[in-house]
């Protein structure tokens, strides 16, 4: 690991401003459990890093580390410093959107859970995570600032390459906002996980659909573990608006995934094996989210 100077701002806007100075020589630090092992293997190598960890301590910046509901459409604010058990255990979170809260509860082990921070994780992009499939359904949105100003950005869009995203080298990511689930939806988070429960998926999916009468009038699909960034199912998506969701429909839907995912060849399985297996989660989690959707319509 090479040397670095290592700099805990009180403030947001300390901490901003010493992103701004330093700019691609400094990275922020949360707890690192994904950055410390970049900087192990010297992929990356900070002169600076930016710890956060006394911003959550800091008076009126206590929701960097907080979730909660914002604005009139009943949207959840989910802090940057959140950590994925925080998410996982939220009672606000398990209520708007219990989709979310079983998959933060799916990351590796407890141990992990209990330290990752929501932010950093995103913000260190790895095209295998778990959440992000999950916040791409959600049509959930970053919340990114700088000196500059604020920003927010759609989650699909926020991944741009491997470990690459939108990010300036001045700006942070603060928060994430998460819309409620539509009337008449179900949403599903799945996984093939054939190794430990701290390794990565072979192939990671969430689904959504939102049903009216006996069409479905919106529908969403994205995956983990299947190409260089999470991606979105948009032929999936396309096949399904406005079709009766029979099983031959979503059947002949999951299959167009095969096309859209890009898997790459490693110990998890090769890359034609976790493309079948995309198709087969993609079905999967498409039957579930459609039995949430027709079991909630039925309660009305």
């Amino acid at each position: 690991m090479s040397p670095f100077e290592y700099i805990e701002p009180p403030s947001l806007e300390e901490a901003l401003d010493a992103l701004a100075r330093y700019g691609d020589e400094a990275k922020l630090i949360a707890v690192g459990t994904g950055l410390v092992n970049l900087m192990k293997q010297r992929l990356v190598q900070p002169a600076y890093l930016i710890g956060l960890r006394r911003l959550g301590q800091t008076e009126g910046l206590a929701e960097i580390d907080q979730i909660g509901p914002t604005g009139s459409a009943q949207a959840l604010r989910l802090g940057a410093l959140c950590t994925h058990r925080a998410l996982e255990a939220s009672p606000l979170v398990r209520a708007v959107v219990p989709v979310l809260a079983e998959t933060f509860g799916r990351v590796a082990s407890i141990r992990i859970r209990s330290v990752a921070t929501l932010g950093g994780a995103l913000a260190h992009a790895d095209p295998n995570q778990d959440p992000p499939p999950s916040l791409m359904v959600l049509d959930a949105r970053v919340c990114l600032r700088s000196n500059r100003g604020q920003r927010e950005v759609g989650i699909a869009e926020f991944f741009v390459d491997y470990y690459e995203t939108v990010l300036e080298p001045d700006e942070m990511l603060t928060a994430v906002i998460v819309p409620p689930l539509p009337a008449n939806s179900g949403a599903s988070f799945l996984k093939f996980l054939p190794q430990t429960q701290d390794d990565y998926a072979t192939v990671a999916v969430a689904a959504r659909l939102t049903l009216d009468a006996d069409r479905i009038v919106q529908a969403r699909g994205a995956l983990g573990a299947a190409g260089a960034t999470p991606l979105r199912a948009t032929p999936v998506e396309a096949a399904l608006r406005g079709q009766s969701p029979t099983p031959s429909i979503i059947r002949d839907a999951a299959a167009l995934v095969a096309e859209a995912v890009d898997p790459s060849d490693d110990f998890r399985g090769s890359a034609d094996y976790k493309r079948d297996m995309a198709v087969v989660f993609v079905q999967r989690a498409l039957d579930h989210a459609l039995g949430r959707a027709q079991a909630g319509r039925e309660q009305e």
